[in-house]
């Protein structure tokens, strides 16, 4: 990912997370807070996704059921 890119989603994270958990922070402040949760949540999620890939996969698979479900009732059911 471009530097550029990470810098504007870190700062949005970051911005998201200091009004989220009630913290003042400058700007630059602001900026690494979401660059850094950025790098460590991007490490978690993919940590966790390679270790319970098969789980990730079954709750998408009953969310896809859901939404189906949903469609049919709303839509074909008469």
């Amino acid at each position: 990912m471009p530097i550029i890119a990470l810098i504007i989603i870190g700062a949005a994270a970051g911005f998201l997370a200091t009004r989220l958990m009630r913290i003042e922070a400058d700007i630059p402040t602001t900026m690494l807070i979401g660059i850094v949760g950025a790098l460590v949540g991007g490490l978690i999620l993919r940590t966790l996704l390679a270790v319970m890939g098969w789980l990730s996969g079954f709750v998408g698979a009953v969310l896809g059921a859901l939404l189906v479900i949903w469609i049919w009732q709303t839509y074909f059911r008469r």
